[in-house]
């Protein structure tokens, strides 16, 4: 590959970067990054895997970004690019082998545990206020926080 095109693709996909950087997500670019924010990981996490097709674009983004005004969040907000930084995606995903690669898609962990997902199936096509519904239950059931 040309390193225009590299350097092209790479200004292509800083707005999608950005939109969830943004909205307050910690961006994992390196395997070495997954593995450091993961042997550190407690509380809850909503893994994003970002994407430059449309219906991460349309859906996933907005619909991953407008669930945090839920009143149950997860601790932690992280995203990996797939097809841009491909080392920290393929060790993302090698934290929940269980699911088969899809992107975009959304794991919540509970410390290293996958406790939901929701992979580009159940994305693509949907409308956003089920996606920000399914997400709004999983946090309701994982994410809640015991009152004093």
């Amino acid at each position: 590959m040309s390193m225009a095109y590299e350097e092209y693709m790479r200004q292509v996909v800083l707005p999608m970067r950005q939109e969830l950087t943004d909205a307050g997500f910690n961006e994992l670019t390196t395997a070495e990054s997954v593995d450091e924010f993961m042997g550190e990981a407690d509380g809850t996490t909503l893994v994003f895997i970002n994407s430059v097709c449309g219906c991460a674009a349309g859906l996933a983004r907005p619909s991953a970004i407008y669930s945090l005004q839920h009143n149950h969040t997860p601790d932690h907000l992280v995203t990996v690019f797939a097809g841009q930084d491909k080392e920290a995606t393929a060790q993302m995903r090698g934290k929940f082998p269980e699911y088969a690669p899809s992107s975009p898609s959304m794991a919540l962990l509970k410390g290293n545990e996958v406790v939901h997902f929701i992979p580009r199936e159940e994305i693509e096509g949907a409308d956003p206020e089920d996606i920000v519904r399914n997400l709004a239950l999983a946090y309701n059931e994982h994410c809640a926080k015991s009152s004093s």
